[in-house]
């Protein structure tokens, strides 16, 4: 299986995670990157993120995904003080 990576962005303003990048392969390894560049948290879960790159970028998260998206958000939360900051 070929690596996915899926970018989210999340905002307190929108109320609805959305898909800011998707790739696959070196697109996937770029997109891990830059993420590691910029600290931001990665989590894995290949089923999710299958499920997510068939999202255009700039689509919003449909509601039959929210929970498990929720949990992706909250180990951000976890992780991240600056993740929590932005949401307090």
């Amino acid at each position: 299986m070929e690596d996915i990576a899926v970018a989210l962005q999340y905002s307190v303003e929108e109320h609805i995670p959305r898909v800011i990048a998707r790739g696959k392969g070196k697109l996937a390894k770029s997109i891990l990157d830059k993420a590691k560049e910029y600290n931001i948290p990665i989590y894995h879960d290949k089923d999710l993120a299958a499920v997510l790159s068939y999202l255009k970028a700039g689509s919003y998260i449909p509601e039959n995904l929210y929970r498990a998206v929720a949990v992706v958000l909250a180990y951000c939360y976890q992780i991240n003080s600056d993740f929590r900051k932005k949401l307090n």
